[in-house]
């Protein structure tokens, strides 16, 4: 996630790169040749500039409201994930008997729950997560979880087994099993959105038309202005595009909000936060950090 203080104009021009160069270079041979070619007879066709960037202005912002509602309920859902961690940890420690033999267990269930959220974060973003998850669970678990299609789900129905063993064994009554299993189901909840938001992208044609739309519209917006304003035509082209084409990159960067890019939710940083928090929770030293920014990105 790009923090507020590197959102800059010199950092967008970087971030829009080649295509606003080539557009401005564009601009330039339009407006030498219309200026020094010689044209007798040559009227350029009068475009309706003004109708054609309302209309894709339009169409632009359908698809970046829809990309940044996507973006939002990522960050909603791991908003509730982070809260229900919290919780989770709470009652675990507190709700099952403070009981010497149920000490291990309770301790086992709060570092299952760091697993969970690294290994669900790794999850969303198609990424490997033995190493993320190893410090939290024993070999064998990750051996059996190499060969599980949803790791973190595999992670959480032990987590459900471990509960019910402890209810069997009287260190837990039935009242406090099923608070603990409305929490777990929170987090299954907000795990199966955040599956729907990476299973279920936007249709490809919001990321092709709405890009092929502006690209179109930049080759056309020098022809259409170069009769009125001449040598200033790259001036006012190139600011309209720069417009629209970052316009069209913020959203088709919005659209996936767990593809591990600068614009994405900030899946480590909140991971780590919830480990911080459940590692005090069981009195371990405080030696794990915070996330920090990485050239103002929080990852």
């Amino acid at each position: 996630m790009v923090l507020p203080q590197s959102a800059r104009l010199h950092r967008m021009l970087g971030y829009i790169g080649w295509p606003l160069a080539l557009l401005f270079i564009w601009d330039i041979v339009v407006t030498l040749a219309y200026v020094y070619l010689p044209h007798p007879g040559l009227d350029l066709p009068s475009l309706p500039m003004s109708l054609l960037g309302s209309a894709l202005a339009l169409f632009l912002g359908f698809r970046n409201n829809n990309a940044y509602n996507r973006w939002w309920e990522a960050r909603t859902l791991w908003g509730a994930m982070v809260n229900a961690s919290r919780s989770y940890g709470r009652e675990v420690f507190h709700l099952i008997d403070t009981l010497p033999e149920s000490t291990d267990l309770r301790h086992d269930l709060v570092r299952r729950q760091i697993a969970y959220v690294n290994a669900l974060r790794c999850h969303l973003r198609r990424q490997p997560n033995r190493e993320e998850i190893r410090p939290f669970l024993s070999e064998d678990e990750l051996d059996e979880l190499s060969t599980a299609t949803n790791a973190p789900n595999a992670i959480l129905n032990e987590t459900a087994a471990l509960l019910a063993m402890a209810r069997r064994k009287g260190w837990i009554d039935s009242i406090r099993s099923v608070q603990i299993e409305k929490v777990l189901v929170d987090m299954s909840n907000a795990q199966g959105g955040m599956e729907r938001i990476k299973n279920t992208p936007l249709p490809r044609e919001y990321a092709y038309y709405p890009t092929l739309f502006v690209h179109i519209f930049c080759i056309l917006l020098p022809i259409g202005l170069v009769d009125s304003l001449t040598i200033y035509t790259p001036l006012a082209s190139t600011i309209v595009g720069f417009m629209l084409l970052a316009m069209d990159r913020i959203g088709s960067d919005l659209q996936d909000p767990f593809e591990n890019r600068v614009h994405d939710v900030p899946l480590t940083s909140l991971c780590r936060t919830i480990q911080i928090d459940l590692e005090q929770l069981v009195g371990k030293q405080a030696v794990t950090t915070p996330i920090r920014p990485v050239e103002n990105v929080l990852w």
